[in-house]
């Protein structure tokens, strides 16, 4: 098989990895969880599955950007495994544990640092996660499950190792494939429903997304819907499942401790996953049960728990569960330049940036990296401040998808990101949120705005004939100042703006404009011109306009 150049497997790669599989996952959770009956049909392993993932990458994000793979492996896994959500959840970590040990064991061997993976090490990282989700499971291997796809994708990897990393990758997504739509033959609640396993499907995400990484192609597969085979009356009769899903971290604990946890967790429910997080007593731990409390004290006989985790088992929900939230309320501003992301960072909100190689930043944010965008930011309420970078239909498209999965969206109207920071300015977390957004979007509209542009070519515009370099003062997509550079330019515009009154100008300064040259000339036209008005000067490095200029 053709596999093309392969991108080593480093520590940027995995870390890459990390961040295409977490927007993979967002792409496919509906399908994953409209898959998921089994250990109990909840609809929510693609829930899990992403939010495990996003713990893991911001703890590799956060915790190194180093080039030893020893230490991302572990980041992923210690981030995974302490955010955890779900049976399915429990297992992913288990997966990335495995990619962890393999990795420091490698290392240990070689008596130095490793700088990547290789395919024979890729093939025992699946299969050292296959062991450890196996073991969390108590020892006892159920056919039809995740273990089965990730056993095969693991002897796919061994077979095709000789080829090279790109070849065994794409062999591991294959017979992942293979392995999966046998699972309805396998596991008899999957062939009643006519679905695949959840979890599994889930896996070829990551995998897939894996092959993304290191071949940079993206493979085509089958969309996975349910079909059942069994009548419905049937299905109504099977016995109701557990009320309570319970999840926590389980410290000062022994191997006999928790041998006799699981006997103990065993007696009071089901889905019973008990993860070691490779460090001495350290568990994840895992139950559905209709007895919350006594699950939570069998934990208290056997070691000390912490970050409990005590949630609803419902059937057939959509959207997002509850308790999948992080805070009540987060502002995602969408934003272009390095001293811009800087800047809103600073004042507390998330942001969204465009391709930075991009021509045209102002069309490239899509609706899926928006409401991907929403979701990171860990809030179930979130002001969106789009600032100019988003294209109407994909800002309603995005946010539409983000209220489908239960986020509380509040779009504000910003139109540039002077606008986003006069809104961002009155923002406050503990308002109701219907009145924070009114507040921001007042705030945002009572801004005005305008930019200042450097002429390519000679035109004529309503102030005017211009000239290639002449400074263009633009408000409401219309020139009113032609100037000779960029400075008077934006004099004249200020003029402009102040015409209705202010107090505050606040100037953005694009990339590759002297921003010396522009804050000498304005401070002296303001202090000149309008005593008493502050100006406030900052070097966003946004492309394509050289100033944004706000008063308030």
């Amino acid at each position: 098989m053709g596999s093309g150049p392969s991108r080593a497997l480093d520590a940027s790669a995995l870390r890459d990895w990390a961040h295409t599989a977490v927007g993979d996952l967002i792409t496919h959770i509906d399908e994953i969880n409209r898959l998921n009956v089994f250990p109990v049909a909840d609809s929510d392993t693609g829930v899990n599955m992403l939010f495990t993932m996003r713990s893991a990458l911001a703890e590799a994000n956060t915790e190194t950007k180093s080039d030893d793979v020893v230490k991302t492996a572990a980041a992923l896994s210690a981030g995974a495994l302490n955010g955890a959500r779900g049976n399915s959840g429990v297992i992913l970590s288990q997966i990335l544990r495995g990619i962890a040990d393999v990795t420091a064991h490698a290392a240990a061997e070689s008596g130095g640092e490793l700088t990547e993976i290789d395919a024979a090490l890729l093939g025992a990282a699946l299969h050292r996660g296959v062991d450890l989700v196996v073991a969390s499971m108590g020892g006892h291997e159920v056919k039809g499950t995740i273990v089965s796809v990730l056993k095969a994708a693991g002897e796919a990897v061994d077979e095709a190792a000789s080829a090279g990393l790109s070849a065994a990758v794409i062999a591991a997504g294959d017979a992942a494939v293979v392995a999966l739509e046998k699972t309805p033959d396998q596991l008899d609640v999957l062939g009643e429903a006519g679905v695949v396993d959840a979890g599994g499907r889930g896996l070829l995400v990551l995998l897939d997304a894996l092959r993304s990484t290191v071949t940079g192609q993206a493979p085509s597969r089958a969309v996975y819907e349910p079909a059942p085979r069994q009548p419905a009356a049937e299905l109504a009769a099977k016995p109701p499942a557990p009320q309570f899903e319970v999840m926590y971290l389980l410290g000062g604990c022994d191997d006999d401790g928790a041998d006799q946890l699981r006997e103990r967790l065993d007696e009071l429910g089901e889905s019973v996953a008990i993860a070691t997080s490779g460090v001495v007593g350290g568990y994840s731990v895992h139950v559905h049960t209709d007895d919350a409390g006594a699950a939570i004290e069998a934990g208290l006989g056997s070691g000390h728990p912490r970050r409990i985790q005590i949630s609803l088992l419902t059937s057939g929900t959509s959207g997002l569960p509850p308790g999948s939230w992080t805070r009540e309320r987060a502002v995602l501003a969408v934003v272009d330049g390095d001293g811009a992301a800087e800047l809103f960072d600073d004042e507390g909100a998330c942001v969204l940036r465009p391709d930075p190689l991009a021509e045209d930043p102002t069309t490239v944010i899509t609706a899926q990296q928006l409401l991907r965008a929403v979701v990171d930011t860990g809030a179930a309420q979130v002001m969106v401040l789009p600032n100019g970078y988003v294209l109407a239909e994909e800002l309603v498209a995005g946010c539409t998808a983000a209220i489908g999965w239960g986020i509380d969206v509040v779009p504000l109207p910003t139109g540039s990101m002077v606008q986003g920071l006069a809104a961002l300015a009155v923002h406050e977390p503990g308002r109701q949120a219907v009145d924070d957004g009114y507040t921001m979007a007042r705030a945002a509209g009572s801004a005005r705005h305008g930019a200042v542009r450097v002429a390519t070519e000679t035109a004529l515009t309503w102030a005017g004939t211009c000239e290639p370099g002449n400074g263009l003062g633009i408000a409401g997509d219309e020139v009113l100042i032609v100037a000779p550079d960029v400075a008077s330019a934006a004099a004249g515009l200020i003029d402009l703006l102040l015409g209705a009154g202010g107090e505050l100008i606040t100037v953005l300064v694009g990339h590759g404009i002297d921003q010396d040259a522009v804050e000498s000339a304005l401070r002296a036209h303001v202090h000149d011109r309008h005593p008493g008005i502050e100006l406030a000067i900052y070097r966003t490095g946004h492309r394509g306009d050289a100033l944004l200029i706000g008063v308030e």
